[in-house]
């Protein structure tokens, strides 16, 4: 196993060499000159804000774009890639943040999928296909039951699903894109295990990430892209969090917001009032939900903390009237909260930005304007005809808001980085302001300068006095925002603890722990 900061035998030569490779789509320089270097055995972190031009050099290396200028070599050898096919032959996989599985399949089919084993009359062999899942995921540690449909796993797991697949291959070169975004830290230790074992083989691994935690915990080196060129590059043991922060937002900007971050350390003074709670839930149950007891200030950040599949997301979606109420009270100012849906939640000034933003919210081939108007329609119309200068005025005051961007409102959202698109979601629920405002993993595949201003946008929202319900998996996050973190296990609320009274991400996890009944505890 390869320990923090250390690095396995190497290649005399490097594994991948890329030299000056640069990139250009019309009249932008997605890359500029280029340059990295991986050896065999090593994790090394690729860093830089959204647009730096990370994804375009993966997309090159995996072959869906071929490079306009520079050399890349593998094991000393001049390559281009001119297909994905080429790419996988030479040992090169990719998991992409947006995943390429079929939830209609298990885990199994999609592990060994194209490669499935067969007799002779080309029929499947069901059972050594499950056979050979189970003993991979076995090897790896990787807690998935290989018969289980992908369609019914939490996003976490399907993640973890597609990283399984990649491992399963003749792979020598192994590029991740954000593989943390929706995993608890149990999860979190259970994949950098596998990824430890799949380097101490000598694979060579890219580790793309926005979490700067995780580069000192998994990576040997890292790279840091801004604009298309090199920022610089560091051993890991040899850095810190301001060099790279500094490397990745350059000279210009301040970076002693992300210290405090890492450190746990909240940047935020309580500002909810003492009147009586905006949102109230008294024992509240459902399919997923367990007698759930819990109070939302005005101007209060609650967080919601526990392991996937705690019932955090369900508890948002009960409130939203995605779930219904099947007992207990839920109330909004006092008012009992309708069980009819989404609209009415929405017509109380309930809010919800959705963990998948691509899936639940938003849609993706419509405008930035279409967005941002969509939630708000009767507003923007008249005798059933869209206003079309009222929705154009609205949009265009929430990109200058929200920093969004983009060449324009028209532009479709799917044309957008990941912390613009996610700025849009939120823009739905900025006007008028939500009484109720739930965020499940609002920073997910976000890039530092983004997170800080979604971070701003949250503490703005609880200032003007909005409750603003958390979850996220990210401790760190929980810390730096809340006032209150209530932990979840199995569908109800065990403890509620000021922020206070938690000194660290490693307190709030350890208290996670001690949250889960005994025997999986013990496990």
């Amino acid at each position: 196993m390869i320990e923090q900061g250390s690095i396995a035998p190497m290649f005399e030569a490097p594994l991948l060499r890329v030299e000056g490779v640069s990139k250009r789509f019309g009249g932008v320089n997605a890359l500029r000159g280029v340059s990295l270097e991986i050896r065999s055995g090593e994790v090394h972190a690729l860093l830089g804000e959204n647009g730096a031009g990370k994804s375009t050099l993966i997309k090159i290396l995996s072959g869906v774009h071929v490079h306009d200028g520079g050399s890349i070599e593998i094991d000393g050898k001049p390559i281009t890639f001119a297909s994905p096919a080429q790419s996988r032959d030479a040992g090169v996989a990719v998991v992409y943040q947006d995943l390429s599985l079929v939830e209609s399949l298990s885990v199994a089919d999609n592990l060994l999928l194209g490669r499935e084993p067969k007799t002779r009359l080309g029929f499947l062999k069901k059972r050594q296909l499950v056979a050979q899942a189970e003993a991979f995921l076995k090897s790896q540690n990787i807690p998935l039951d290989a018969r289980a449909m992908v369609g019914s796993l939490p996003f976490a797991y399907r993640q973890m699903t597609e990283i399984a697949k990649a491992l399963m291959g003749d792979v020598r070169l192994l590029i991740l894109d954000e593989p943390t975004s929706a995993l608890t830290d149990d999860e979190e230790k259970i994949l950098f295990e596998a990824i430890r074992a799949v380097a101490a083989r000598g694979v060579g691994v890219i580790y793309v990430t926005h979490r700067l935690n995780e580069v000192f915990r998994i990576s040997n080196r890292v790279t840091v892209f801004r604009d298309g060129q090199n920022a610089g590059t560091f051993v890991t043991q040899e850095t810190n969090m301001r060099q790279l922060v500094g490397a990745i937002v350059g000279p210009d900007h301040a970076v002693l917001k992300t210290d405090d971050a890492a450190s746990g350390q909240s940047t935020r003074s309580p500002t909810h009032s003492a009147d009586k709670p905006v949102l109230e839930l008294k024992d509240v149950g459902n399919d997923r939900l367990d007698r759930v007891n819990l109070q939302l200030r005005g101007g209060e950040i609650h967080g919601l903390a526990g392991l996937i599949g705690s019932g955090r997301t369900e508890i948002l979606q009960t409130i939203f009237g995605l779930r219904p109420v099947q007992s207990g009270e839920a109330s909004l100012d006092g008012a009992a909260l309708a069980a009819s849906g989404p609209a009415a939640a929405i017509g109380r000034g309930i809010a919800l930005v959705p963990e998948d933003r691509h899936v639940q919210g938003l849609v993706l081939d419509h405008s930035i304007e279409r967005n941002l108007t969509l939630p708000r329609l009767p507003h923007f119309s008249r005798l059933g005809w869209l206003q079309r200068r009222s929705a154009s005025e609205h949009a265009n005051a929430a990109m200058r808001r929200l920093a969004v961007k983009a060449p324009g409102a028209l532009t479709p959202v799917k044309n957008l980085s990941g912390g613009n698109q996610q700025k849009v979601v939120f823009g739905k629920w900025n006007e008028p302001r939500p009484r109720v405002l739930l965020l499940d993993e609002p920073t997910v595949g976000v890039d530092v300068g983004a997170r800080e201003e979604i971070y701003g946008v949250i503490r703005a929202a609880a200032v003007a006095g909005s409750g603003v319900l958390l979850v996220s998996s990210d401790l760190s996050e929980l810390l730096q925002l809340c006032d209150r973190i209530s932990i979840v296990v199995d569908g109800r609320i065990t403890r509620t603890i000021s922020r206070q009274d938690l000194g660290s991400a490693e307190d709030l996890h350890h208290l996670i722990q001690l949250s889960q009944p005994s025997e999986e505890h013990a496990a």
